[in-house]
């Protein structure tokens, strides 16, 4: 879903819930809304934070859009199921889920054997296909700040070679456009 920018944290742990309220108002022990029940203007920066406030603009959309999002989940597994058929007994694997799990396809990663090939081939096509994510160790920041550098995770850095994330958005037609995917991905595997 979406809040224009911005998000959420969702947890179940008090202190951590207690922390990131902290961090996203400035550090400021209470909010106005704290203030005017008590009474008082005073309140305390006992901590490095920022301005992480969601809008009112931005809360309106966000909870008119969490309406939506079951109906999403839903069009995002059916999407994934597709997909799935789609690529039985072929090279390209998704990722594995647990099966005692629900996923939320946020995104559709698969495994292909030549990923710039595969990728150029989708995109020439007119197909949104992207790469989810670098790891974090090989971004300059990391590399600088806590002496990361290639070779520390060998395995995150194998995996990243030969992935792709599949277009997966409550917005794709099931037969057209699933059709028009899958044809052009398995196609390009040669």
């Amino acid at each position: 879903i979406t809040t224009g920018e911005g998000g959420m944290i969702v947890t179940n742990d008090p202190k951590l819930a207690d922390k990131a309220r902290l961090f996203r108002n400035h550090g400021i022990t209470t909010d106005h809304r704290q203030r005017v029940d008590n009474g008082t203007w005073q309140y305390d920066m006992v901590d490095l934070g920022y301005n992480y406030r969601l809008s009112d603009i931005q809360c309106a959309l966000g909870i008119s859009q969490l309406k939506k999002l079951p109906n999403w989940l839903e069009q995002r597994r059916k999407i994934a199921a597709r997909y799935d058929e789609d690529l039985a007994g072929t090279n390209i694997l998704p990722l594995k889920i647990e099966k005692e799990r629900v996923h939320a396809y946020h995104l559709y990663v698969v495994r292909v054997p030549k990923r710039e090939m595969t990728f150029m081939n989708l995109r020439e096509h007119g197909i949104g296909v992207n790469v989810h994510y670098l790891p974090v160790h090989l971004h300059p920041y990391y590399q600088q700040k806590f002496t990361c550098e290639p070779g520390d995770c060998p395995q995150a850095e194998e995996a990243y070679k030969h992935i792709l994330s599949l277009p997966i958005h409550q917005g794709i037609n099931l037969d057209f456009d699933l059709d028009f995917i899958s044809d052009t991905l398995l196609n390009t595997r040669s």
